[in-house]
This record gives C-alpha cells, structure tokens and sequence, in this order.
C-alpha cells in the first residue's frame, strides 16, 4: 500500500488562489491536488529546491518577485534513504527504492509548473553511500540532476535558510539542523558565517547505532538512552571549545528534529505551535519518551505518529548538543536548508551562475 501524504494549501500562485486538503496516496497526490492554472506575473520567476535528506525528501516550489519570494507549494517525504547506511556502506536496496519512487513523484510536480530554475541536493546519505554514483543516475534518467554538498555546504545554506527569515541583529547567533545523518552547526553575524562545522550525528544515524534492536526490560532500554545521550554529548564536546570563541546571544534549531521536540515541548506548555525547546522540560518527558518506545498505544502530545521511531535517538541528540554546549533554551526555526537554496539560487539567476558556483563562492 502507498504511503499516504495530507497537503493543505493555501497559497497565491500570480492571482489565483488555491485552497485544498488532500488525503490520498503520495503517487497520486500530484494528480488531484493541482487543477488550477498558474498565472505568470511579469518579472516573475518560479524556483523549485529538491532537499534529498537522510530522513526525508522534500520539494520546494516558490515565485520570485519584486525582491521576495512567495512560497506555492511544500512537499515532503520520509524516504528514510540512510537507513541502514554505514560510513561507506551502500544505500539499501529498498531505501534506494523509495528514494527514487519519491523522485518520480516529484517530477510529476515539476511538470505541472512553469519553474524555469530547479536546484537539487544531497546531503549526507548520498555523500557516504558507496553506491551513490548509481542513485544520481537513476535520478537523472528522470530530468533530475542532483549535487552532492559537503557538510560545510550544507551548513552553509542551513543559515542562509534559518537567517533568511529572521529580523537583522548586530548579535550573533548559533544555528543548529539535526538532519538524519548529520548535525550542522553554525554560528554567524548578519550575512557572516564565523564558523561552521558538520557533525557525524543524527537521528537516523543514532537510531541505527543505538536502537535498532530495542532492548524488552524497561531499565535496560532506559540504560540504552542514557548511553546514546552520553555519547551524543561526547560528539558535540568535540567543538564546544571552537564554539566558544565567537559569544553567541540566541540559539535556533531547523529541521524535523527540532520541530518535533517543540512540539512536545509547546504541548507541554500550553502553546499552539512549536516555537522553542528549554532542557529542563526537553529531559523531564523522558519517561514519556520511553513509554512511546515500550508501548504503541501509548500517546504523547505533541508527536506525531510518524515520528514515534525517531523521538528517542532526537532526544538524545538534542539533549547531548544542549548539555555540551551548556544551551539551556533554543527557538525552532521553520525555515532550513531550502530556503537557503532558494536563496542561492536566486543570486545564481541574477549572476548568471550556477547555484552551486554561488553556494562554493560564498
């Protein structure tokens, strides 16, 4: 059976507006969501950033005028293509297999729009994976053409993304994005990044490491947590000390990690989105956390069913990222890496450039 994905939108394509919710299979989702004409407005440019995560794909569709940008459509995924995947191992054949039948539902996306720049990118599944080369060419065989980025890159348009749509400040700031299957960490002032680092961590990563095969005994599994916390910790330590010579004043996490343990966190208090984690209330659910791993019935506010496999390495990872680095509270950014790649993208168009000549450039 088809994996079943939920669009609701409600956007502004020139000037006609769409409004739908659609409950139906992902390879037919495209088909049914989109009987609507797109309106070209003089000037107007349309960009489409394919996000090949470890954990998940993602499409992005927007406009591009008069110096901003209008989002038309978000798509996503949980291909999960690093499941499996060891340091120089290769993708699986049926990670492979959903990675690429998510590729061809994103092309019939594609076709139904004027885009006239289209951007992908692979991050650290496709840039560890032996069998990568193979994947690439699959994916071109569909009018796809994916660059891989390295850690340092892809942090790099992580805080284009999660700056992008943040007032200006004269204070620096440090951004974090726990992807699947790695962790970056910036710090930046204003358009500056000051240090970047790409950290091997992650939360498909760390599941594979530490919970693919879950222990029955409730302490035993609970020991198996404080190890994957512990650890986690030990891997951000590594740059604590390179962190903290630029000072930073506010902290910012990206991607479904940090939105789904802020919206634990928002349940928690009473909020109606995800909008930060404080450690103190991120490590006093742990005893949720682990009853969601013993028990499938069991429900936590806040999480989404999808998640419930992910929710103790992610809470490992954060809690290990926010005790090394001694970050008591941090904001969830909705914006992330495809934002920045709009962002990259659109100076490409104006440069005459490819956006990754911009992205290496910068």
């Amino acid at each position: 059976m088809l994996p079943v994905m939920v669009i609701r939108t409600s956007n502004r394509v020139g000037l006609a507006w769409l409004d739908c919710i659609v409950s139906v299979p992902v390879e037919a989702a495209w088909l049914t969501c989109f009987n609507h004409r797109c309106l070209e407005a003089e000037n107007q440019q349309m960009y489409a950033c394919i996000d090949l995560g470890s954990n998940s794909f993602h499409l992005l569709i927007a406009n591009w005028h008069d110096g901003r940008h209008d989002i038309v459509e978000r798509f996503s995924d949980k291909v999960q293509l690093g499941e499996g995947l060891a340091d120089g191992g290769r993708l699986t054949d049926d990670a492979f297999a959903r990675g690429l039948r998510c590729l061809h539902t994103f092309r019939h996306a594609l076709d139904r729009y004027p885009i006239q720049h289209c951007w992908a990118v692979g991050t650290n599944a496709l840039r560890i994976a032996s069998n990568a080369d193979e994947f690439l060419k699959a994916a071109s065989q569909l009018g796809i053409n994916i660059d891989i980025v390295s850690g340092l890159e892809e942090a790099a348009l992580v805080y284009a993304g999660v700056t992008s749509a943040l007032p200006e400040s004269p204070e620096p700031r440090l951004i974090i994005d726990i992807g699947g299957g790695s962790t970056e960490l910036v710090i930046g002032q204003g358009d500056t990044r000051l240090q970047s680092h790409s950290m091997p961590i992650g939360c498909i990563s760390w599941r594979d490491r530490w919970f693919a095969e879950q222990p029955a005994d409730a302490n035993e599994l609970e020991k198996r947590l404080d190890l994957a916390l512990q650890s986690a910790e030990q891997v951000f330590a590594q740059v604590t000390q390179s962190l903290a010579s630029n000072p930073w004043s506010d902290v910012y996490a990206s991607s479904g990690t940090a939105k789904m343990l802020a919206g634990v966190c928002a349940q928690r208090m009473g909020a109606s989105s995800p909008n930060s984690v404080d450690l103190p209330l991120l490590k006093s659910f742990k005893p949720d956390i682990l009853q969601v791993a013993r028990d499938p019935t069991y429900v936590l506010p806040g999480l989404k069913n999808g998640r419930r496999e992910l929710v103790l390495p992610g809470w490992a990872v954060l809690c290990g990222f926010m005790q090394a680095t001694g970050v008591q509270s941090l904001r969830f950014s909705p914006s992330a890496l495809r934002e920045g790649m709009l962002h990259y993208m659109v100076k490409a168009a104006i440069s005459g450039d490819s956006p990754l000549h911009e992205l290496r450039a910068n």
